[in-house]
């Protein structure tokens, strides 16, 4: 696909002139206003008509024409978290006339990418790496003797939950390290922020005894660049006025060495460019805390809800009315409010039963328990490796979590699944969200690995439905009694494929498959949704007169040996289809299986491959990667066409 530069949008009278930083420096102090209203507006322009994420990157215009206002960008290093707010950042740095192909296949990506500019210093997706990665930079500088860069962190007070944030802050006070940190506070993640720190910022934003000081602290701070040689002693003395000022307010970034100023309104781009450019005087470790308001500027984000308006989709801009297709009949769910329902009835019929999520209660539709059962249902914050070992300590006492993350951001809490979980042979049921291509989110948010990760930790079961159904029986059976240790459950991203799919609980043997279609010649192996795609397929086939079996796996561990007996016992032809990578997933698990059982047979293994997939809509993924109905149907009628079997085994 050919990237078509020119969007079609029109665009202001200064924002047409800025392509680059060093065109936005040619503009005076005073046009920067007009300058965040066109850019805005332009924002909201292309997000209405193509969609991608919205408040987060309204909230940060100001902020963003600051930084490369003020900053020699991009040797100044600029690293941006999580990245949601990084679409300003990306028109003012050269990619204005490509913006409308955000998020689209072969466009650019939604998320700041090395591979894509080289203002993007650093690639991102997941949250609270924007510390450590500019520490890593500001101490390569010194080691350099590199001592005229600026190093520039942006992280959101969401972020700031994360442990490798506090990892890194610890870090950088004892590194010295000459490295700006903007606390971008906005009480937001997605979701609301949850937890200690957010009080904790709370009060400082509001103290009064801070606010009578501040304007005196910073009538200090700017006369700091006049004193030549005493700059020093001035900002000590500046440092111990904030010390004695704020008494409690700032002492826990001052305990980690960190010189803290603010907090300051993130909207004000002249107060932001006149204090940054004094903090570029300032040596070694510091924070600067804005406030900003997520939406800032677009009269029904402002006035709406903030987690609705993260990613609305397409909506009419003149209205903010968000713009859905009305289907003509009904239509199935989305796999996760399958699992946001089910988890209530379960735990209605089972008082052990708890919800966890860090930090996706919409996204995974956790929100449904915690507002039914407030009690039982928790919002850990970004913090993976705390949710599951604080699962694995519930399950201690004998009740049984359902932990639930994105398969990709499961990857952050590896370690705690192995050692304190699966190592104890504890009781957490592990529910995996986005599990496989996750659409227009792009390579860090894709679960490509995790049924390869999972499968080898002992004491693991790895199961995945084919439909809302088995979805429903696979949580009843993982909470009974009878289940054995560690339980994961993934499932992809968007609906499933039944309208009428809250039926009775049932259990599920484990480790039990089910053969859905007999056929003859040749037989398919899937795992999870896909299958979906291979009954599609082979419908097709059917059309045609030809018969092609069908099993559903269930499981990827432990697999169904009798199952796979019969199958090999009487086809000489086999595929298996998982939307996981295909080093160590399921299709790799079958041909051990046959390693060990002595058997031959042409196998042809769909799966992602080993490579990451870049962004676009889940169908054209699956087309690139091998595995749509289209190409099932195509790989099936290759197969039976050979006149030679090729033996694996």
């Amino acid at each position: 696909m050919e990237i078509v530069k020119g969007s079609g949008v029109a665009q202001g009278e200064l924002l047409e002139k800025v392509n680059s930083p060093a065109d936005l420096k040619k503009l005076n102090p005073n046009q920067l206003e007009q300058f965040c209203k066109e850019l805005r507006q332009y924002i909201v322009d292309i997000v209405s008509t193509k969609g991608g994420h919205f408040g987060a990157s309204l909230g940060v215009v100001e902020l963003t024409t600051a930084i490369h206002y003020v900053f020699n960008t991009p040797y100044d290093q600029l690293v941006w978290d999580v990245g949601h707010q990084a679409y300003g950042h990306k028109i003012i740095t050269g990619r204005k006339d490509i913006f409308h192909t955000n998020r689209i296949y072969k466009g650019i990506s939604g998320f700041p990418k090395r591979s894509e500019s080289e203002y993007d210093t650093f690639g991102v997706g997941h949250s609270s790496t924007s510390i450590g990665a500019a520490l890593g930079m500001a101490v390569a500088s010194k080691y350099n003797e590199i001592k005229d860069k600026q190093h520039i962190a942006v992280i959101g007070d969401g972020s700031m939950t994360a442990g490798m944030a506090f990892e890194a802050l610890n870090h950088a006070g004892s590194a010295n390290a000459n490295i700006l940190v903007i606390l971008n506070d906005n009480c937001m993640s997605i979701d609301p922020n949850v937890g200690a720190l957010r009080d904790y910022l709370t009060d400082i934003t509001t103290s009064h005894t801070y606010n009578k000081t501040k304007d005196k602290v910073w009538e200090l701070l700017g006369k700091i660049s006049k004193f030549g040689p005493n700059a020093q002693e001035i900002a000590s003395k500046l440092e111990n006025a904030v010390k004695t000022s704020l008494l409690n307010q700032s002492n826990l970034f001052e305990s980690l060495k960190f010189r803290y100023f603010g907090p300051i309104d993130g909207h004000d781009v002249g107060r932001l460019t006149k204090i940054m450019s004094d903090l570029k005087d300032i040596p070694g470790p510091k924070i600067l805390h804005v406030l900003t308001q997520k939406g800032k500027g677009y009269q029904f984000s402002e006035e709406g809800n903030p987690t609705l308006w993260h990613a609305p989709g397409l909506f009419n801009k003149d209205t903010g009315e968000i713009i859905k297709v009305i289907p003509t009949s009904p239509q199935p769910p989305k796999y996760q409010d399958v699992f946001g329902h089910t988890i209530v009835e379960l735990a209605e019929l089972n008082k052990k039963i708890m919800g966890i999520t860090p930090a996706m209660p919409s996204g995974s539709s956790l929100n449904i328990m915690m507002k039914a059962m407030p009690d039982r249902a928790f919002d850990v914050g970004i913090a993976e490796q705390h949710a599951v070992t604080f699962s694995a300590g519930l399950a201690t006492q004998g009740l049984i979590p359902f932990c639930n993350i994105y398969s990709s951001f499961m990857q952050r809490a590896y370690d705690q699944v192995v050692h304190d979980v699966a190592l104890q042979n504890l009781k957490v049921v592990f529910c995996l969200d986005r599990g496989g291509l996750a659409g227009a989110d792009g390579p860090t948010h894709h679960g490509a690995f995790d049924i390869a990760y999972f499968r080898c930790i002992p004491n693991m079961i790895v199961s995945a439905p084919m439909n809302e159904e088995e979805l429903r029986n696979l949580m009843y059976t993982a909470q009974l009694d009878e289940t054995p240790g560690c339980f994961s459950i993934r499932y992809p991203r968007g609906n499933g494929v039944m309208v009428n799919w809250k039926t009775p609980f049932q259990k599920i043997e484990i480790g039990k498959g089910r053969k859905l279609k007999d056929g003859k010649d040749i037989a398919i192996l899937s795992l999870g949704h896909p299958g979906n795609f291979a009954a599609s397929a082979i419908k097709k086939l059917e059309e045609e007169n030809i018969m092609v079996a069908h099993y559903d796996l269930r499981f990827a561990k432990p697999l169904d040996e009798s199952l796979l007996h019969e199958v090999f016992s009487k086809y000489k032809k086999v595929i298996t289809i998982e939307d996981g990578c295909l080093m160590g997933g399921v299709g790799s698990a079958i041909l051990e299986f046959m390693a060990d059982h002595n058997y031959s047979a042409h196998v042809k293994r769909l799966g992602i491959p080993d490579r990451f997939i870049e962004h676009g809509e889940p169908i054209e993924l699956y087309e690139e990667c091998g595995f749509s109905a289209e190409q099932i149907y195509s790989e099936l009628r290759d197969m039976l066409a050979e006149s030679k079997t090729k033996l694996v085994g």
